[in-house]
């Protein structure tokens, strides 16, 4: 008799920072953040690759190779000039060939991570390079997006570290069900295709549910409908390769890679309003996403606190738990104080600042108060 699902826990600012991404060495170089390379793009897409790459970069890691079709490999040299971009041969659907495979064995070689599907098209074509291409990732963590993804289709299970990132519609195409049964229960489908597959799997949506093939389940309810833009997935994909590329784990690098997602488009909605805002902004608010979510011992706004750690079971799984409104990102509009008493909101709790030592009288952490007007 099989055992009952896992109940996901609630990622929150606690939970994540109980399981800490690894501390940047303060002597170390680019080498030491790992090589990520993002296979992404096609004519008709060009832009899925320059996201999903920039976001690579703006997780943190150290070096950046990218390879594109040839008809659009120069373009996207001039426009990310922190990369090293490879030109491979298309099919004439538009996707990548099979045998343009060959020309990334020297990059596989050095690459901690490989992010393959943003932007691609074609889909036979994509699945038979991505056939070809797998054998030459066994060292690194791989990250299979969009197109991608339908290499498991014909039932694939993986023999190397893989994570998959689908919403609800594209998990719905790969395992042959109405996407209405995903809605209804993401933790168990993300569950069962984790195992079935032997990969990670970030089912992607309001409430992200993140599985792995051990039965550990995670899940991140953030209610920002300003992230469901075009790119949004490019750039969250491309995060997530970016931090296993420094040698963080899959699944917690997915569970990174989300959260920071999320509180990035929180800070953006609250600087520009509920939607509008773009997936490049997205991409480029996360070193501070990542920042606030690593570094500040204190009161979060933009994701819910349960006190849980991963390895915790939190009481309220299965409740979403909606976040409200981040607080303001350096360079935001100056919040209000109160005249001649050296008093204003916290930026991080929201609570009274004072200037006695600058801390804030609400949450008792060391995040930064901005002095009113009038204060020392």
């Amino acid at each position: 008799m099989s055992a009952a699902p896992t109940e996901p826990l609630d990622l929150t600012v606690h939970s994540l920072r109980d399981w800490p991404l690894p501390a940047p060495d303060a002597g170390g170089d680019k080498e030491a953040r790992g090589q990520v390379l993002v296979v992404a793009g096609s004519r008709e897409m060009p832009g899925a690759a320059l996201l999903a790459a920039r976001a690579a970069l703006r997780a943190g890691a150290g070096k950046l190779s990218i390879a594109v079709p040839q008809c659009i490999a120069q373009g996207l040299a001039l426009q990310m000039p922190e990369a090293r971009v490879i030109a491979l041969p298309e099919t004439a659907e538009g996707g990548l060939a099979a045998d343009g495979a060959r020309a990334l064995v020297a990059v596989a070689r050095k690459a901690s991570a490989v992010l393959v599907g943003p932007g691609m098209q074609d889909a036979a074509g994509t699945c038979a390079f991505v056939a070809a291409a797998l054998p030459l990732f066994t060292q690194a963590t791989v990250v299979l997006d969009a197109l991608a993804m339908e290499t498991v289709r014909a039932g694939h299970r993986f023999a190397q570290r893989v994570v998959l990132t689908p919403h609800a519609g594209e998990m719905a195409g790969l395992l042959d069900i109405a996407k209405e049964e995903i809605v209804a229960a993401p933790a168990r489908h993300a569950l069962a295709a984790a195992r079935r597959w032997q990969a990670v799997v970030a089912l992607k949506g309001a409430t992200t549910c993140i599985a792995a093939p051990d039965g550990r389940a995670w899940q991140h309810a953030c209610a920002v409908p300003g992230l469901g833009t075009s790119g949004s997935g490019d750039v969250l994909a491309g995060a997530l390769a970016g931090l296993a590329a420094q040698g963080v784990p899959p699944a917690q690098a997915a569970a990174w890679a989300v959260a920071a997602h999320a509180q990035a488009g929180s800070r953006l909605a609250r600087r520009h309003g509920t939607l509008g805002y773009l997936a490049s902004e997205i991409c480029d608010a996360l070193p501070a996403a990542l920042h606030r979510l690593s570094h500040r011992p204190v009161r979060d706004r933009g994701l819910p606190h349960s006190g849980m750690t991963p390895d915790q079971p939190s009481p309220s799984a299965g409740a979403p738990n909606v976040p409200t409104a981040t607080p303001m990102a350096p360079g935001d509009e100056a919040p209000t104080g109160t005249p001649g008493t050296g008093e204003a909101p916290c930026r991080d709790c929201g609570g009274t600042g004072r200037t006695d030592g600058r801390t804030c009288a609400t949450c008792q952490g060391t995040g930064t108060v901005n002095v009113g007007i009038g204060g020392a």
